[in-house]
């Protein structure tokens, strides 16, 4: 193992990357020139970038375990997955390009993965089989994934470009007719509004499941 490196050390360098530079920067060569060492240093921890997505996806859902543990849990299943939504939100929003870093990775730590057992057991007591349970997880945390990438790529591009989601040059751009789809994009909020809004839609859907 490189000795003055660790596994912390690196992700938290990574993140910082991230942050810095969005994640088509973060590569394990320009990670090694921020840590001040050569590449193959790193290969001790970290094979490809792969693993060093997965093991910052890691570090991140560990900060959404411990937060989730210090929140109570609802006499209500809806609460309770309404809060590991925000709190997932929240961490992704944490760092530029956060939801990417969590799409197609996979746990590097097994208390992580562990962590879902008792959500599991929360749904399948609400009344959800397993595989109902399961997927209400996947479905949740897969909307957050989705909801935060588009938050987070619209941000960029509205500050290189504050004309680019220009809701008067939409109107002009498709001219006459397409009446309903003007009227939704001057409707349209984002932020918090249209997160808490979507997931009460997904949360109605999931609850037919026990109907």
């Amino acid at each position: 193992m490189a000795k003055g490196i660790t596994r912390e050390q690196i992700v938290t360098a990574a993140l910082e990357l991230l942050d810095e530079q969005g994640m088509d920067a973060l590569t394990v060569r320009a990670l090694a020139a921020r840590l001040d060492v050569k590449a193959p240093a790193l290969y001790w921890h970290v094979r490809n970038k792969q693993e060093l997505l997965d093991e910052m996806a890691t570090f991140v859902m560990r900060r959404v375990t411990d937060a989730l543990a210090a929140i109570p849990r609802g006499a209500d299943w809806r609460a309770d997955v309404s809060a590991y939504a925000r709190v997932l939100r929240s961490e992704y929003l944490r760092h530029r390009d956060g939801a990417r870093i969590f799409s197609g990775t996979r746990f590097a730590d097994p208390d992580v993965v562990k962590a879902k057992e008792s959500w599991l057991e929360r749904l399948t007591a609400a009344g959800f089989s397993l595989p109902e349970a399961d997927d209400t997880l996947d479905l949740l945390t897969a909307f957050v994934v989705g909801f935060v990438i588009e938050e987070q790529e619209r941000s960029p591009s509205t500050s290189a470009d504050p004309a680019r989601y220009s809701l008067a040059e939409r109107d002009a751009w498709l001219g006459e007719g397409a009446e309903l789809v003007k009227a939704a994009g001057h409707l349209r909020d984002d932020g918090d509004p249209r997160f808490e809004r979507q997931l009460a839609v997904v949360l109605e859907g999931l609850a037919t499941r026990l109907r």
